[in-house]
């Protein structure tokens, strides 16, 4: 579905060296783009074919580059002529026969044969190993590249009484120095039982010959003397076969037959039917299944096709130019056209897409323009339309406008004409289908001729492009070329008015004015156009190579201001000529700016001057009609290769080749596709799908988006979590009430997912600014939501909003119930509570109209069961102490009668506390348990305080409910008990205090080591005073025991009164300032000295102690500096040969540097490849074992000794204890008069303290950097 456009048309003319000349064969030069032409006069014009870049001066050269002049006798001309590439030389046929080599670098000619009969057609094999010559006679010659004669036949069917083969006893070919090789003519093979290759027609049949029949003239052809010489033989693609084109003899008309030869043999394979075919037209497909030709066409020979050919592009010419034409071989779709008198052209045609903006398809068919909205009728596909516009010729361009309401086309044909149609309303061209409306030409006081290029501005202003100096145009302005004569562009503005009103419904094709308002000449090429969607009455202007220029309608201009004119746009150039362009507004209404898009011929996707993609076959936007100045896509790029991108914002086409025809704007987000058979597919990319939905939620309009989830199988929660749950709790009722569908609201309450899916599931597909438009709140002031649930709050807004707003049935209890049952957790119990109502009213026996609004209990149960866990659903029923509710759900949750039934029937004989008891025990609800079995009475109290006992949480809620004092200590003392087994000693002590257990309140201070609390209790017991000794002396003991001095000293001298024990005791504690009070305190002398000693023994230790951390603190950290500088410098010498070794080598590069000095190992991740990479999982578990054994443990040149090293400084450092240790030992030294050694310590102490900083902090900041400054990294320890 797509049209083709004339992106570029260039021309030069040829210098002729005779008023009389004409030019008559061309040839191509395929290596150096060359094209040569032979004229009448046995001139031959040799010209280089230009490029994209110098098309421009190629245009103004109206000169040949060679002429050279072929020799010939008088009377001799050039009839045939061709270029092989094998010999860099042309290939010359004359009138009397000669074969001429003509080189054109040398400008040398040689005859390398003679053809009796004159020479009527050469043509080379498409591998240019033979060369096919057809003669005057009819004989067809085919020999090799070094013109050896391979076989010779005759080319028509000649009637049996005349005896031609007697005539040509000898070959129609002779060399210029050698005699010429006699070969027996091959004969001719029989057709019966001949196995055709695929494609080739057989003799006498022409299903596959006459392809395409040509409606038209029915005359009898004419032929000029001169067109007797032309191309009669066509070969295949592969070479293996040639077809030729034969007069029949025996026929009374001039019918010709297509005949079919081998290459190898000569032998002729099969014949087609005889038929009147024009000229001699003769072309092999290029898929070599069918030859084409043209022939004359009469109404009752018609042939039914089920192929439809469409006239794409008409360019005409007068009848005397005598127009020849062949496409260029080296670029696709680029024509080159030429006429007698030497006018060369080259149109330069792209194919564009048929689908407008609006996705409504204008398929060009000759002077028809074939019609299909997409957007009503997707599934019409070609040929077969909607309905067409008829113009009076062919049509070139179509420009199509839809805004307002109002459809405007305008089509530019080959005559010269413009056409207007205004189209009515696009939801009212149903009623338009299978009809024909014809157009007529708009009137125009001056010619405004045909455009290259047409856009509207307004539904009343055109901007196209023009060409004038063309012999093929009929466009005639006023200005009738460009500087010094030659062919120009002309850009004007066409203002039009409808003198007929426009009836709302019909299709307005006559009445059109047209008036050229503004013209402006254009010195370069135009590749095309595109009006300024950001800026009123402006068009971007693109010149060959990409250059951008804006032209701005006198209608935006008010004021003085200037003249209309092209201001140029650097920063959107395009860095090539983008044959396809497209612009989009981007931002604010107020400040939009234009990005200009361009697809070039090399498959770069360019944007305002930067290359977007180097891949792209085809591009489209999407809109969704809100606001097409804003949220604009990309709607899709097929590469050509596959991608690697972070984000799937792309889809995978299952069909290489397909290209994007357009959109579908709007809630359909569908993609069109066309395959490269041409059938049309519709894709809906994700990415849009989610952006319109969520543009639809934004707008409010909540049935839409749900009808587009389920369509398109999206996430329902999508429709939650676009502006936050909280937010949707707002706008809970006026989703039930658009969505007014109990079945649509049921499937969406059970899609409910405790994530937020936008920023999971779709996390890749809807970015941040969709989520601009919405409001997004906070759940606040919302009695009974739970702000942290979000499938409960959700649930429970749409439940309300079913209440409130839905119309009682059985279905909106139904969905109630769903609502309850898909909870979090199920609200299981209340669902049972409504069916239980429900069952009550049948019970009842009531038939009025609220009873009908319900459904049956059964099937309420039914419906909850389906949603819910049969054993959940039994156990709330059972929750609800109803036993017949729950028998109902066991017997509809095929449970086994033998199962539930004698428990049942077993409660229902129980009392009714004492049932409730036990199904508060079977559903393990022991606080309700608890309570029924303590409200039952006092003979069920072994009961609860076993209960209790097993469930010791309950013994808080149990001291609530019993009051007896006596039955409160018995609760008490058993959970005292409990604390004491679990070791919560302190608390079961407490415990046991309240309830006068002293003996075990003793027992549990002491089992915990509070000695203050064990005599403390000691003395609420009333022990004895040897009592009291004998248990302080014991507790002292046990302090010591557990590694508690300090308190052991002040049992024993608080409650035992021994001094010297108390004393030692604080000196092992290392309590040196109240061991000292207390020696002086009792004036014990030996006391004193004691202490002094044992203070200045430990005084020595820690000197010694901070020595050797001062050592091990400059070992360490030497240490880690010498093993982090190797490490570097192996990672430095491993990255540099990582540069000089392929990917290959790398593993055994690596592993050998990791085997030098055992440092690699240092280095961040792991080797691949290496044997140590592949250990098994035993082998792994053991060694991790090892290292949580010897962590702590440096290991020289193991993998962590780096870690291990500053792991250890920064685990040096004196503790709080320490340091109060020491502060106390320096204070009692300077006490008994040892200020030296107390001044020794201190200093020592503090230069370790300092010194253990300083090593960590230097360790941290090499860490932080992977280079070493070794100037840097300096530091001295005197003492």
């Amino acid at each position: 579905m797509n049209n083709l456009k004339l992106s570029r048309e260039i021309t030069s003319s040829l210098q002729l060296q005779a008023e009389d000349e004409a030019i008559r064969f061309a040839a191509f030069d395929i290596e150096r783009n060359r094209l040569f032409f032979a004229s009448s006069a046995n001139f031959i014009y040799t010209t280089q074919l230009p490029s994209s870049q110098d098309g421009r001066e190629w245009s103004k050269a109206s000169f040949s580059l060679a002429v050279e002049l072929v020799d010939l006798e008088p009377g001799d001309f050039i009839t045939s002529f061709d270029y092989q590439m094998e010999k860099e030389a042309l290939i010359v046929g004359t009138s009397r026969g000669l074969l001429l080599l003509h080189k054109v670098e040398n400008k040398v000619t040689e005859r390398v044969g003679k053809v009796e009969g004159g020479v009527k057609c050469i043509s080379p094999s498409p591998d240019g190993d033979l060369l096919g010559i057809i003669t005057g006679f009819g004989q067809i010659l085919v020999m090799t590249h070094d013109w050896d004669l391979l076989y010779e036949m005759a080319l028509e069917d000649f009637p049996e009484d005349v005896d031609h083969q007697s005539s040509k006893n000898s070959s129609s070919y002779h060399t210029g120095e050698l005699h010429p090789k006699q070969q027996s003519k091959p004969k001719k093979k029989p057709l019966r039982g001949l196995e055709l290759p695929h494609g080739l027609p057989r003799e006498g049949t022409s299903s596959t010959v006459n392809e395409h029949p040509v409606k038209g003239s029915h005359c009898e052809p004419t032929y000029c003397s001169d067109n007797s010489f032309e191309s009669l033989i066509s070969w295949r693609g592969d070479g293996k076969y040639f077809a030729t084109l034969s007069m029949v003899n025996n026929s009374i008309s001039l019918n010709n037959k297509i005949k079919v030869w081998e290459r190898d043999s000569g032998a002729l394979h099969s014949v087609s039917e005889s038929k009147s075919f024009v000229g001699s037209v003769l072309e092999w497909m290029p898929s070599g299944a069918k030859i084409a030709a043209v022939y004359y066409w009469k109404a009752e020979k018609k042939c039914p096709s089920n192929n439809h050919w469409y006239l794409k592009h008409e360019v005409r010419y007068s009848r005397h130019d005598g127009i020849r034409f062949m496409w260029d071989p080296t670029k696709p779709l680029q024509l080159i056209c030429w006429t007698l008198g030497g006018q060369i052209t080259i149109f330069s045609l792209v194919w564009v897409t048929a689908v407008m903006e609006n996705s409504t398809a204008l398929l060009i068919d000759g002077s028809e323009i074939l019609v299909t909205p997409l957007s009503l009728s997707l599934v019409v596909p070609p040929p077969m339309f909607l309905f067409n516009l008829r113009f009076p010729s062919a049509v070139r361009d179509v420009a199509f406008c839809s805004k307002s309401s109002k459809n405007h086309l305008a089509a530019s044909l080959s005559n010269g004409c413009l056409c207007v149609v205004e189209l009515p309303q696009l939801d009212t061209w149903e009623e338009l289908e299978g009809k024909e409306f014809s157009a007529e030409a708009s009137y125009s006081e001056s010619a405004i001729g045909s455009f290259v290029h047409l856009v509207w501005l307004d539904s009343h202003v055109l901007v196209g492009v023009s060409h004038s100096g063309f012999r093929h145009s009929d466009c005639l302005l006023d200005t009738s070329s460009g500087k010094d004569g030659l062919p120009g562009y002309y850009l004007q503005e066409i203002e039009l008015v409808c003198s007929e009103d426009h009836v709302p419904g019909l299709v307005t094709c006559s009445g059109w004015h047209a008036k050229r308002s503004n013209q402006i000449s254009l010195e370069e090429p135009v590749i095309g156009i595109v009006p300024n969607l950001a800026k009123r009455y402006s068009v971007f202007v693109q010149f060959d190579g990409g250059k951008i220029f804006e032209y701005m309608s006198k209608l935006c201009i008010t004021g003085g201001a200037p003249v209309p004119s092209l201001q140029v746009h650097e920063n959107m150039r395009f860095l090539s000529s983008c044959p396809w362009m497209y612009v989009i507004p981007v931002g604010d209404s107020g400040q939009s700016m234009s990005l200009l898009f361009g697809l070039d011929e090399s498959s770069r996707l360019h944007v305002n001057g930067r290359i977007l993609c180097n891949n792209c076959s085809s591009f489209s936007f999407y809109s969704n009609l809100a606001d097409q100045r804003l949220n604009m896509e990309t709607s899709c790029l097929l590469s050509r290769k596959e991608t690697k991108k972070k984000k799937r914002n792309y889809i995978n086409v299952w069909e290489k080749g397909a290209r994007v025809l357009g959109v579908l704007h709007g809630d359909e987000a569908a993609v069109i596709l066309q395959s490269t058979r041409g059938n049309l597919e519709c894709i809906y990319p994700r990415k849009l799908v989610l952006s319109s939905i969520i543009h639809a939620l934004i707008q409010g309009r909540f049935r839409d988006g749900l009808l587009m989830v389920r369509r398109h199988r999206i996430d329902f929660n999508v429709i939650i979590d676009h502006c936050g749950w909280q937010a949707f709790l707002q706008l809970a009722p006026e989703f039930v009430r658009q969505v007014n569908s109990l079945a649509h609201i049921t499937e969406f309450v059970c899609s409910i997912k405790k994530e937020n899916i936008m920023e999971t599931l779709y996390k890749n597909y809807v970015s941040l600014p969709c989520l601009k438009g919405a409001k997004v709140v906070e759940a606040r002031n919302f009695e009974g939501f739970d702000a942290n649930n979000k499938i409960s709050s959700v649930l429970l807004a749409i439940r309300k909003a079913l209440e409130e707003q839905g119309v009682e049935s059985p279905a909106r209890e139904l969905c109630i119930l769903t609502t309850l049952a898909r909870s979090d957790p199920p609200a299981l119990e209340e669902a049972l509570k409504r069916i239980k109502v429900i069952r009550e009213m049948e019970l009842v026996g009531s038939d009025d109209a609220k009873r009908m609004s319900y459904p049956s209990a059964e099937e309420s149960v039914k419906h909850l069961l389906w949603l819910s866990d049969s054993e959940a659903v039994y156990d709330a029923a059972l929750g609800l102490y109803d036993l017949n509710l729950a028998a109902i759900v066991a017997l509809n949750s095929q449970r086994d009668p033998k199962e539930f039934l004698p428990f049942l029937q077993e409660l229902e004989h129980m009392p009714t506390l004492s049932m409730r008891y036990n199904i508060d025990l079977k559903l393990q609800r022991y606080e309700n348990a608890l309570r029924h079995i303590i409200i039952a009475g006092d003979i069920y109290y072994a009961d609860s305080m076993n209960l209790m006992k097993n469930n010791p949480e309950l013994f808080p809620l149990g001291l609530q409910l019993i009051t007896d004092p006596a039955k409160r200590r018995q609760v008490l003392e058993a959970w005292g008990d409990h604390l004491s087994n679990i070791k919560c000693f302190e608390d079961a002590a407490a415990t046991y205090l309240c309830c006068t257990s002293l003996e075990k309140a003793l027992k549990a201070y002491r089992a915990c080591g509070n000695w203050s609390g064990v005599l403390t209790v000691a003395g609420l017991i009333r022990l004895g005073k040897e009592e009291v000794v004998q248990l302080a002396r014991e507790l002292c003991e046990e302090l010591q025991v557990v590694g508690k001095p300090g308190e052991a000293a002040k049992i024993a001298l608080e409650y035992c009164g021994d001094v010297n024990g108390g004393v030692s005791l604080l000196v092992s504690a290392r309590d040196w300032e109240e061991a000292l009070r207390v020696a002086f305190m009792h004036r014990r002398e030996d006391l004193i000295s004691q202490v002094t000693d044992a203070s200045l023994e430990c005084a020595n230790l820690l000197i010694g102690e901070y020595e050797e951390g001062l050592e091990k603190v400059g070992k360490y950290l030497a240490r880690y500096l010498a093993v982090r500088q190797r490490r570097l410098l192996l990672a430095a010498k491993l990255q540099s040969d990582e540069r000089s070794v392929n990917d290959g080598d790398y593993d055994t590069a690596s592993e050998a540097s990791s085997s030098f000095s055992e440092m690699s190992a240092y280095t961040k991740g792991t080797r691949k490849g290496s044997a140590a990479s592949i250990s098994s999982s035993t082998t792994s578990k053991a060694r991790d074992m090892r290292r949580q054994r010897n962590k702590g443990k440096i290991r020289a040149g193991s993998p962590g000794e780096e870690m291990a090293l500053v792991e250890h400084l920064k685990g040096m450092p004196l503790t709080a204890g320490a340091k109060h240790e020491l502060k106390s030992l320096l204070i009692s030294l300077v006490m008994v008069a040892k200020e030296d050694i107390a001044r020794k310590l201190q200093r020592i102490g503090e230069n370790f303290q300092l010194s253990q900083m300083a090593a960590v902090k230097l360790a941290e900041d090499a860490m932080s950097s992977d280079i070493i400054d070794e100037q840097a990294h300096f530091w001295i320890i005197t003492y």
